[in-house]
């Protein structure tokens, strides 16, 4: 069984979707505990947020939770930000710091490895063979990782996170003109906050596509999720939100599908 969903474009816009998806296997929902059977930290509505707003774009996505294991972490287990609360490739705790697992049934170096084979390699097969056959057609390729978080969680943020979080790994994973394009539609979104290279800098996924000088750029995007839903259970996707904001992610994407490298 394929947990990586593929569908493909011709132009040179690549939508990674690494945290949408709510499959939990049998044998490891066994192991959650309430809080973790919450899925709470799950990126909610994001593929039905971009549906649509352009044509001709790959995307890749993923049905597996990110409790699972989160394929926008380092394979290898390294921490993306050193000395801040952040949460692991296998999950422990959700983001408010709770653990998530039923006492015992953390998952061991073993099982990481086993999910890692079963679940992040199939992801980033599928991501890595799109990204490099776009660039095929092109010369290169442009990735747009979508994500999205509550707009207030004290254990990994202080205060009120931006509606727009753009990542870049301080301006290392693309063209200038990219960063520049995406963060300055964000800029002059009115009624909407930004910041780039905040406290969301691109996650695994963006820092190792991400490599201009080889027609490799990759960008985060980090939506609040007060931008389009309600941030409570049952989650819900808010109509009017999501109607007043697809209009800006349309734009990025188009212009995004309209670069062409220097």
């Amino acid at each position: 069984m394929s947990f990586a969903e593929v569908t493909r474009g011709q132009s040179p816009l690549v939508l990674g979707l690494p945290h949408t998806g709510t499959d939990v296997p049998d044998d490891i929902a066994e192991g959650l505990n309430e809080t973790g059977r919450g899925l709470a930290d799950t990126d909610w509505h994001i593929h039905r947020l971009y549906a649509g707003l352009v044509g001709d774009v790959t995307t890749v996505r993923t049905t597996i939770h990110r409790y699972v294991i989160d394929v926008n972490r380092d394979p290898e287990g390294a921490s993306l930000y050193p000395g801040q609360n952040t949460t692991s490739l296998c999950p422990v705790t959700d983001f408010d710091g709770q653990p998530i697992w039923r006492e015992g049934a953390e998952p061991d170096e073993a099982e990481i490895a086993r999910r890692r084979e079963a679940y992040h390699a199939p992801y980033h097969a599928a991501l890595a063979a799109e990204l490099e056959r776009v660039r095929g057609i092109h010369g290169f390729a442009v990735l747009y990782d979508c994500h999205s978080i509550r707009s207030e969680i004290p254990f990994l943020f202080e205060g009120v996170l931006p509606d727009f979080n753009v990542g870049t790994d301080e301006g290392r994973t693309c063209a200038a003109s990219i960063q520049d394009s995406v963060y300055g539609t964000c800029e002059a979104a009115e009624g909407y906050s930004a910041i780039l290279n905040g406290r969301f800098k691109g996650g695994w996924t963006t820092r190792h596509y991400g490599r201009p000088s080889d027609g490799l750029h990759a960008i985060q995007m980090e939506l609040a999720q007060s931008t389009y839903m309600l941030e409570c259970p049952p989650w819900d996707y808010a109509p009017d939100r999501a109607d007043r904001l697809r209009p800006h992610l349309k734009t990025i994407l188009d212009d995004l599908i309209r670069w062409r490298s220097e």
